[in-house]
């Protein structure tokens, strides 16, 4: 079996599986029954001033069949009393003391304020804080949470602040609701950041009851924006930790965070520059025993790789993402059906024709109908390959490449030529 275990700034964890800061860390209760169950390690639900949470506050997105696609909420940081807090901790930490626990803080963004939740938590024994700067309702309404997040002075100097008072690694927990998510990393950076973690929930709405319009989910009659996550989130989450891990300003260890529901997307996460992943929505929808086929999974994928350790996987794919403009415009693909496989459902025929390049043809010979691809007008844009709901169905081969061409060489080209014109 593969080595599971990871080192996230200094953090050590038994594997890469953390519960994120949410109702699962809300008490040492759940923490204490997640790590029986396998999870590395957790994020306790956001510590600071109690506030009271309102009821109802979940709303589900079911797509398709699918339930929990999406999640949204518009719960807030703990309605529990530090002391109690403090107290399961360090409870917890004893325990399992191979375990990594985090403390998730949040504070009105006053320099003593930091130093002093700082160094209580601490005291409990905690491995680690994560500084939470991405809540997207409630507290932000209060200055805390992304309107702190949202402005990259701030991240930096309470960062800074933290800092200042902290013995034990700084993650600074970062927003998504904001226009370039590298900026605000670079700031966590400059302010001393020994890690940053992404994403935290995007803003939202989830939607409107037509009987009732009401909002949902609605409070008497009432309701507000939330956070969104769950897997409909995981291509944006991806992407953002994608940009912060090829930046070369960014250069400390990131947490994944956003819509991760099986070791795959783990993996996936890994490899684009994530050292350790957390958990949320998935584990809501089915239960802390998931972890247990996370760590299979990721197990075997490393044992077939021939890898020994998950820590090789980390950033291993962030050097093929890249810029649009470094994109080889010769190299081309095209979509080859199956006949053998194909159902002739026409779905592909129907994308192509309404929606895309009309190069995928209806035929009829002495064994049938079946489908056909004009290779010379196909642009490979895998939209067919996408609809189609049989696997192997459908390839997309590459079937020519020239010397490679990007945008940037052909502008560069083309500009070379002018020159060369005007100079005539």
């Amino acid at each position: 079996m593969a080595d599971l275990r990871i080192n996230l700034a200094g953090i050590q964890s038994p594997n890469p599986f953390w519960l994120a800061s949410a109702p699962p860390t809300n008490s040492g209760y759940q923490v204490q029954r997640a790590f029986e169950a396998g999870w590395g390690g957790a994020v306790w639900k956001t510590l600071g001033d109690p506030i009271i949470n309102v009821s109802s506050r979940f709303a589900g997105l079911t797509f398709n069949g699918q339930r929990v696609a999406g999640f949204n909420n518009i719960e807030l940081i703990t309605d529990r009393p530090l002391e109690v807090n403090l107290k399961e901790i360090l409870e917890t930490k004893k325990r399992f003391p191979n375990h990594t626990i985090i403390a998730s803080l949040m504070v009105e963004p006053k320099q003593e304020k930091w130093h002093e939740i700082v160094k209580r938590v601490e005291d409990v024994g905690v491995d680690g804080l994560e500084l939470n700067f991405g809540c997207p309702h409630g507290m932000a309404e209060r200055g805390m949470g992304s309107a702190s997040g949202q402005v990259p002075a701030l991240v930096e100097k309470q960062t800074y602040w933290a800092k200042e008072a902290a013995k034990t690694p700084v993650i600074v927990k970062l927003t998504p609701n904001i226009t370039d998510i590298t900026a605000t990393a670079y700031a966590a950076v400059q302010g001393g950041a020994d890690a940053i973690s992404m994403i935290n929930t995007i803003n939202s709405l989830m939607g409107v009851d037509l009987d009732t319009w009401n909002t949902v989910p609605h409070v008497a009659g009432k309701g507000a924006h939330g956070g969104y996550c769950g897997p409909a989130v995981k291509p944006i989450a991806l992407n953002m930790v994608a940009e912060c891990a090829r930046h070369p300003e960014i250069n400390v260890p990131i947490s994944g965070i956003g819509g991760i529901s099986n070791w795959r997307d783990a993996a996936e996460f890994l490899l684009m520059g994530a050292t350790g992943v957390q958990v949320c929505t998935a584990a809501m929808h089915h239960g802390f025993s998931i972890v247990e086929d996370m760590i299979d999974g990721l197990n075997n994928y490393l044992d077939e790789k021939g890898i020994a350790s998950v820590m090789e996987l980390v950033g291993k794919s962030v050097s093929r993402y890249s810029n649009w403009g470094d994109l080889d415009l010769n190299y081309k693909a095209v979509a080859r059906i199956n006949r053998d496989t194909c159902i002739n459902c026409n779905k592909c025929h129907i994308a192509c024709e309404d929606t895309s390049h009309q190069c995928i043809e209806r035929h009829t010979d002495e064994k049938g109908a079946y489908l056909k691809v004009r290779e010379e007008d196909c642009v490979g844009c895998n939209l067919c390959s996408i609809v189609c709901p049989v696997d192997g169905a459908i390839d997309m081969v590459e079937v020519y490449s020239e010397q490679p061409m990007t945008w940037n060489e052909r502008q560069k080209a083309i500009s070379a030529v002018k020159c060369d014109l005007e100079t005539v």
